[in-house]
């Protein structure tokens, strides 16, 4: 059974700020390939971190809604760990995306 998550990704992107489409498209197909169906990719600029916890004082943020099986994001998160240009990668399971009706909408106006 597929769930659906979202994963914010924080890429390293210093001194190469006009390689960030790139590498957001590289892991989008990673996501792809790897079977997840991809639902939305937000992008988010770049952003300072609240607290130096490493080498870098900023990184761009990317977020990546799809529907996937449990046991994909423990593969994802290692994928992404030996990824020079993932910096931080939080994933978060989602509740399901709810279709509300039209119809019903229209009426309670």
């Amino acid at each position: 059974m597929k769930n659906r998550y979202e994963a914010l990704i924080v890429l390293n992107t210093q001194g190469r700020e006009d390689t960030v489409k790139d590498v957001v498209d590289r892991l989008e197909s990673e996501f792809k390939k790897e079977g997840a169906e991809i639902e939305q990719v937000q992008k988010m600029d770049k952003r300072q971190f609240s607290y130096v916890a490493g080498e870098l004082d900023a990184g761009h943020y990317v977020n990546f809604v799809f529907h996937a099986d449990p046991q994909l994001i423990t593969k994802l998160r290692s994928k992404f760990k030996l990824d020079p240009e993932v910096y931080r990668q939080h994933y978060q399971r989602l509740r399901p995306k709810i279709e509300r009706p039209a119809k019903k909408l229209a009426e309670a106006k």
